[in-house]
């Protein structure tokens, strides 16, 4: 294929495979890399959201006892008085007691977590 005026490219050399007599063509290669193309994007989308979700960068807890596998309190509903609040933001430096730090977290990410409050029923 020549366009008037200009001179014809010269087509590089393309492989044979002489013991079965495969030959590629520029035709293979039209077809050939369009779709490689949309395998490796395809590939590349599938990773990437099974990545995401097995992620840890949504962790909450960022440095309550950290060294233990699970951070778990329990109290006595005798101990707890007329009222307790507990920290559910992760926040508070009286973990696991609010101190009303998930004022500021709110604040800066948008997001809406506040205390768990537990009373005691009149009797």
């Amino acid at each position: 294929m020549t366009t008037p005026g200009l001179p014809p490219l010269p087509m590089p050399p393309m492989p044979a495979l002489s013991s079965s007599g495969f030959r590629l063509t520029k035709e293979h290669f039209v077809v050939a890399v369009p779709v490689a193309v949309v395998a490796a994007i395809g590939g590349f989308l599938v990773s990437h959201y099974l990545s995401r979700r097995g992620c840890k960068k949504g962790q909450v807890n960022a440095s309550i006892s950290k060294d233990s596998p699970k951070v778990v309190h329990s109290f006595d509903m005798e101990d707890i008085g007329t009222k307790a609040v507990y920290c559910r933001c992760w926040k508070s430096k009286k973990f696991p007691y609010c101190d009303g730090a998930h004022a500021k977290h709110n604040e800066e990410t948008g997001d809406n977590v506040g205390p768990l409050i537990i009373k005691k029923k009149d009797a």
